[in-house]
């Protein structure tokens, strides 16, 4: 019965992205970001036909996400890795992909990292417990 119901009702699209991440043995974060930026891609285009679409749409949707969501430029990045993982790998479509899309822009945050120094004169301030701790975390990398 299960084999008139597949034939019948052909797969979900997400269904099938699931299936070829599984068969690639892509990690299950992946599986999961990957599902959501096709997920998002979808209804911002109104759920019309990924096959029906292509170039223009991914770039209204890049756009999109640096404009108005503000996503920081690794995000746009992954979010494109998806769509084009949607089309390459899943639906077998090669993209006129000419990437006029706004791009995010990069990070200009730098973490703070404390000399050697600086942090053995913050360990001389700590005592007991706390000390023990911040010397095992510095200790540990």
């Amino acid at each position: 019965m299960s084999d008139n119901f597949s034939s019948a009702h052909p797969q979900r699209l997400l269904d099938q992205v699931r299936d070829v991440l599984r068969v690639k043995h892509y990690s299950y974060q992946t599986e999961k970001s990957y599902l959501l930026w096709i997920r998002r891609y979808i209804h911002f285009h109104h759920r019309r036909n990924s096959r029906n679409i292509g170039g223009s749409e991914i770039n209204a949707f890049l756009t999109y996400l640096a404009v108005e969501e503000k996503v920081a430029a690794s995000t746009q990045n992954q979010a494109l890795s998806a769509l084009l993982f949607l089309y390459r790998e899943v639906l077998h479509l090669e993209l006129d992909l000419n990437l006029d899309a706004v791009r995010a822009k990069r990070s200009r945050y730098l973490p703070t990292v404390l000399t050697p120094e600086e942090v053995k004169a913050v360990i001389l301030h700590l005592s007991g417990v706390h000390r023990l701790v911040v010397q095992l975390l510095y200790g540990s990398g």
